[in-house]
């Protein structure tokens, strides 16, 4: 190792300002600074809240004190470009943004640039940036490939990206393509065990999701989304979700689709809920207003598109709600680290799933390869579920405040599945699988009345998981026409109050051991 390199690891040992994984990572990419070629092209991964922009504006102020040459760092959105400005005038580096505006008459003044990717672009092609002596290209959010068009223009760079999620938004394009190296940072267990990240509560709702239509860049389609995430039932899903699991807490919704986001908001504002709606239509002034207000309001409800998964920085969020489902592991972690930051009030912070990510990627913070996704993104993405797989695995969970209603019962949920193969493997008609799912439900309205017409009140409250059981049911005979499936929702009702009128002094009796009253 040169003396050059022994240097700056001791001045990042010696910075007040770091903790020690940062300093730990900083002396990682310094040593590969040394030893790699000056072309040489590294990938950095941290998660969100782990402070990438800390750790690279500390390698900026170091190497500019340490080489004569220039640095550019890259970023995809106005406000992250600010912000990084921001972070590294804070380290006491002088930098120049080059936005549309800006004039590059005193470019030769600065040795540090902060840029978007595309006005960059057209910077270099109109050929009014100068390239001379630029050293070091730091690529934040660097998944995003939209940066690859300008590698051309960097041939002799040292390339560092950074990402907390080093899987390419185009998986025709994969980052193992355009990096040589990959350093994994520290991880989000780490993390939040070192109380770095606040520990994630997770919950979450089953949600059919067999009529989304996957877009061409490999993602949910809006339109499709929107149908569904729009209805009252998806919508009412949503709030009774905020009720039972965020009620009074700062909540951020994401939802897929402005119009989603509008329906969302005019729900919770008719709920009598404190709600704001923020997308990419907004204003500079609106938008600051809306985020200012949300900052301020401690049992606020923000709901919004995309536009708060990166470049949005609000520590008092408790809660964050996927309203929407996507194929997206990077998108995936970017939503739910928006809640993780950590404060002196909050060690806890919580995640309510609509669109079974969880069960698609796994809880956020699992113990996931990076190297193995960077080198083979194919091998992970072809483990990945598809809805029809993980909606074949749910087991329906009653609600917690519908469950007091059957408090004396044991036992509330019924494995239609398992019953369908214990009836074929028996020779039985499929029919028995439903008068046995009838039969229990009769049973557990029985358990919790008094009279036939407590379980005639009770059964009422059954539809949630009457439909789940027909739509598990259908499955297994492989017969699911709409006009079936509505047919046999609407005739096992019927049946559930005709058993109940027919059986209820009798069973009443067999399972209470005295008759009911008269």
């Amino acid at each position: 190792m040169s003396e050059a390199t022994t240097s700056l690891i001791e001045e990042t040992k010696q910075s007040k300002d770091l903790y020690s994984y940062q300093k730990g990572a900083i002396s990682k990419i310094f040593k590969c600074f040394e030893e790699a070629p000056d072309d040489y092209h590294l990938l950095y991964q941290l998660p969100t809240g782990g402070g990438k922009t800390v750790i690279f504006s500390e390698i900026v102020r170091q190497y500019l004190k340490h080489h004569n040459k220039r640095v550019l760092v890259l970023t995809h959105r106005i406000e992250l470009c600010k912000q990084t400005s921001k972070m590294l005038t804070e380290f006491d580096v002088v930098n120049k943004v080059i936005d549309s505006k800006a004039k590059l008459d005193d470019q030769n003044e600065y040795s540090c640039f902060v840029a978007m990717v595309e006005t960059l672009n057209n910077r270099l092609n109109d050929e009014k940036f100068d390239m001379t002596d630029i050293g070091l290209v730091i690529i934040d959010e660097a998944h995003y490939n939209s940066f690859t068009k300008l590698f051309k223009f960097f041939e002799k760079s040292f390339i560092l990206g950074v990402t907390a999620t080093p899987l390419s938004s185009n998986m025709n394009l994969p980052m193992k393509d355009n990096y040589n190296e990959l350093i994994v940072g520290e991880s989000i267990g780490s993390l939040i065990e070192n109380e770095f990240l606040a520990k994630p509560e997770f919950y979450s709702y089953n949600v059919g999701l067999t009529s989304l239509e996957i877009g061409a860049n490999g993602d949910y389609t809006v339109k499709s989304s929107e149908d569904l995430y729009t209805n009252n039932d998806m919508l009412s899903k949503l709030i009774k979700a905020y009720e039972e699991r965020s009620k009074g807490k700062k909540t951020l919704i994401f939802n897929n689709g402005i119009n989603t986001s509008i329906f969302v908001y005019e729900a919770f504002k008719a709920a009598g809920y404190p709600i704001a709606h923020l997308d990419n239509t907004c204003t500079k002034k609106e938008r600051n207003f809306i985020l200012q207000w949300f900052k301020k309001t401690p049992n606020a409800i923000l709901t919004s598109v995309s536009i708060l998964t990166t470049g949005f920085d609000e520590p008092t969020v408790d809660t964050v709600i996927l309203n929407r489902a996507t194929k997206s592991l990077t998108l995936y972690y970017q939503m739910i680290g928006r809640g993780s930051r950590i404060l002196p009030a909050k060690s806890n912070f919580s995640i309510i799933d609509l669109g079974n990510n969880f069960h698609r990627f796994g809880p956020w913070g699992a113990d996931l390869d990076w190297q193995k996704i960077f080198t083979s993104p194919n091998y992970y993405l072809d483990k990945i579920l598809d809805d029809e797989e993980i909606e074949s695995n749910f087991r329906y969970e009653m609600p917690d405040d519908l469950r007091k209603d059957f408090a004396k019962s044991e036992e509330v949920y019924f494995d239609i599945k398992q019953c369908y193969l214990d009836s074929i493997k028996k020779g039985e008609s499929s029919k028995v699988v439903l008068e046995r799912s009838i039969a229990q439900h009769a049973t557990i309205c029985i358990e919790n009345s008094e009279d036939v017409f407590d379980a005639y009140a009770l059964a009422k409250l059954l539809g949630e998981d009457i439909d789940y059981r027909i739509g598990r049911y259908t499955k297994c005979i492989c017969r699911s026409t709409h006009n079936f499936v509505d047919w046999l929702r609407e005739d096992y009702r019927k049946k559930l109050r005709f058993y109940l009128r027919d059986n209820f002094d009798l069973r009443f009796e067999e399972i209470h051991g005295y008759p009911p009253e008269d």
